[in-house]
């Protein structure tokens, strides 16, 4: 299956980076990042892995967690798309909410 990062959860994870950047350090932000990035990855060969998202309970939205965060995607037909990456002791940000839905 294809793995497809949607513009907003690009964003999401910049934003990610650059606060454990100012917070702790740049490696310690760019190893968080790449930890993120590699757990989305293994959707491409098991893309059911992931929960079905709690907050919305739609079975075609899951999620994975890759420690502090959550990792949210669509299946389709042949592709993954990922949707957004936020903190997983958060709510799913509502604006978030509007884009999957769409």
């Amino acid at each position: 299956m294809n793995l497809i990062w949607t513009k907003q959860a690009l964003e999401r994870l910049e934003e990610i980076q650059d606060f454990i950047a100012q917070r702790s350090s740049p490696l310690i932000a760019e190893n968080l990042i790449s930890s993120i990035i590699e757990r989305a990855k293994a959707l491409e060969n098991f893309p059911s892995m992931g929960r079905m998202v709690p907050d919305l309970s739609r079975i075609e939205l899951r999620e994975l967690i890759e420690g502090n965060y959550r990792i949210v995607y669509r299946l389709f037909d042949s592709s993954i798309v990922i949707l957004t990456v936020f903190e997983g002791h958060k709510l799913l940000p509502e604006k978030d909410i509007d884009i999957m839905i769409a």
